[in-house]
């Protein structure tokens, strides 16, 4: 089984800002794969079912994103996942706006939802499929930037790269991390519209 978990902020006023594309692409995958997240358990919402042949546990915890370890570290025992079986998708302000890149491990690069990850597991080794985020012009404070709403020229790069997270997800969970590094792991064929801040 993978254990699939999209890092987000409970609540309205988070749904539609960068900091949740994680939850977007768990909620994707979910209307896909006609997977239901919505029992609560493990400080999450949960749904199972299947992609392809293989069995999934989709996870969306509600615990803020600071404490994302938790219910992660709760839905890994849970499920017996060990960290290999466990991916985590999560934005990421290091990455140009579109882009997509597979991980099989590494450090949180500065990524609270990750460094709770990292250190509930007490380990580096789960699939972290990150979604980039990053402004295309300079920003003062990064947490505004990252929790702010997202306009409609936002929204629509936003659903384009959630489409392609998913896709990374499927093959990964499909064919594998190695297949979904190397087929995902590119560029955006072009930037997404500018944030009108």
């Amino acid at each position: 089984m993978w254990l699939i978990v999209g890092l987000g902020n409970p609540g309205y006023e988070y749904a539609w800002t960068p900091h949740n594309l994680g939850f977007l692409v768990v909620d994707l995958l979910a209307e896909r794969n006609g997977i239901r997240v919505e029992r609560p358990e493990a400080k999450s919402y949960v749904g199972l079912g299947r992609i392809g042949e293989q069995d999934v546990a989709l996870a969306k915890p509600q615990t803020y994103m600071n404490l994302s370890g938790l219910a992660v570290r709760e839905l890994a025992e849970r499920y017996e996942a060990p960290a290999k079986r466990i991916a985590i998708a999560v934005d990421e302000v290091a990455l140009p706006w579109g882009s997509v890149r597979i991980r099989e491990k590494g450090s949180a690069g500065g990524h609270n939802g990750l460094k709770s990850v990292i250190g509930a597991l007490g380990s580096d080794e789960f699939v972290r499929v990150r979604l980039g985020i990053q402004p295309d012009h300079p920003v003062g404070d990064l947490s505004a930037y990252v929790l702010h709403r997202m306009r409609k020229s936002e929204l629509e790069a936003a659903a384009e790269l959630v489409e392609r997270a998913a896709d990374a997800i499927e093959c990964m969970v499909k064919e594998g991390v190695r297949k979904a590094m190397n087929q995902f792991n590119r560029r955006p064929p072009e930037a997404p519209a500018e944030a009108d801040l």
